[in-house]
């Protein structure tokens, strides 16, 4: 049997895909919030998230069970089909309705292409360097974000918010673009026929995946928090630039990613993974004290530290976990579970927040409870986790 390569051609344009892929989504976020108060809406601003979040979830068994069928590569492009009418779309819309059905549509994006992104890049990778491969898949994303959320209000301000989101769509145009002609990994390839869209139980849910989805879930919730409210935050705190927030958290994923991904290959997924969503819920206290750009920042780059230890580790932990034969269904499961987590994040802090500054530290502490929550889950399949070796072992 062949030995696998994880630094090959086909790894680095993947990795150039993702990059393009995430900087076109992110690169609207910072100035939708603002949008949205133009268009009248300001009472809908967790909606902004929560909307996207819910059709990404949905989507998920479907992307899910398409990708172990007709394989990971048009899944890939169906996905990223989806960023590039939107942003065009965008441009076109003048009420609040328009707005928020539209993001319904847009959370289709992020249902499908991550899904068969991961299980592509374990098709692969070697599973002693899993960790290191995820880790480097999402410091490409990492860089995306980064870039689209630091530059949006850049090219809003200098231009026009038409040109912001014209520019998401040839990022989303040019993410395709590198992904005709890679190779498709999927050996037992069906064609497409619509009664694969019937979807059971099974379809949606991996039993084996549950711990990674469960710790998902709580630990992303203060994603959703963070992206809803951090815009107006920054705002408050006198920042022009609505992405810098954004920009510097995720430039500092970028080398924890890396690294993450190795220690988690060394050291095991769930001290890595225990250690990282501490990290995040002592970061959400900090964000709910800052006064002053100061702490805003340093909160920012610990923030950056958590994210990059999580999101590697959760779902080289979830691969760990699946059979091969399910990988898609498993990463289709923790998918759902991490929608479910950034979307309840983004209604129940808009609900929490209401628009009312004085509101802005019990709605990001609100996020650092939860992120506790996660941190005992987690402990709690680690114990197990070492309870089954010791028994194993005394067998």
């Amino acid at each position: 049997m062949q030995k696998k390569q994880l630094y090959t051609r086909q790894f680095w344009l993947l990795c150039l895909s993702s990059f393009l892929f995430f900087a076109s989504f992110n690169l609207i976020i910072p100035e939708l919030p603002a949008y949205l108060k133009n268009l009248g809406g300001e009472e809908y601003l967790g909606w902004i998230i929560g909307l996207f979040t819910v059709t990404a979830g949905l989507s998920r068994p479907f992307s899910g069970k398409l990708t172990d069928t007709i394989g990971r590569i048009p899944i890939m492009i169906y996905g990223v089909f989806v960023c590039v009418i939107v942003g065009f779309i965008y441009a076109e819309i003048t009420s609040v309705i328009g707005l928020l059905i539209l993001r319904l549509v847009h959370g289709m994006s992020t249902g499908f292409k991550p899904t068969a992104t991961s299980a592509y890049v374990a098709d692969i990778s070697p599973d002693h360097r899993r960790g290191e491969a995820m880790g480097i898949l999402g410091m490409f994303g990492g860089l995306g974000m980064a870039m689209g959320n630091t530059v949006s209000s850049w090219i809003t301000n200098t231009f026009s918010i038409n040109v912001m989101f014209y520019t998401s769509s040839i990022l989303a145009l040019a993410s395709i673009l590198v992904l005709v002609g890679m190779k498709e990994t999927l050996e037992e390839k069906r064609k497409f026929r619509f009664s694969l869209l019937k979807i059971n139980f099974k379809d949606i849910f991996e039993p084996r995946a549950v711990p990674a989805a469960l710790t998902m879930m709580l630990s992303v919730f203060s994603f959703g928090v963070v992206l809803t409210i951090m815009p107006d935050f920054s705002e408050y705190l006198g920042l022009e630039n609505k992405g810098i927030f954004f920009g510097i958290f995720m430039s500092s994923s970028i080398v924890m990613r890396f690294v993450a991904g190795k220690l988690s290959d060394i050291y095991g997924r769930l001290p890595v993974l225990i250690t990282g969503i501490a990290m995040l819920s002592f970061t959400m206290f900090l964000i709910g004290l800052s006064t002053n750009l100061t702490l805003l920042y340093t909160a920012a780059v610990i923030f950056g530290f958590a994210a990059g230890i999580n999101s590697p580790t959760i779902f080289a932990w979830t691969i760990d976990l699946a059979d091969d034969r399910h990988r898609g269904r498993a990463l289709a499961t923790v998918f759902i579970a991490l929608e479910i987590g950034i979307g309840s994040g983004a209604f129940i802090s808009g609900e929490i927040y209401d628009n009312m500054p004085s509101n802005f530290k019990d709605t990001f502490w609100t996020g650092g409870i939860i992120a506790l929550l996660a941190v005992i889950c987690a402990w709690y399949f680690y114990r197990r986790e070492r309870k089954m070796i010791i028994k194993e072992t005394e067998s």
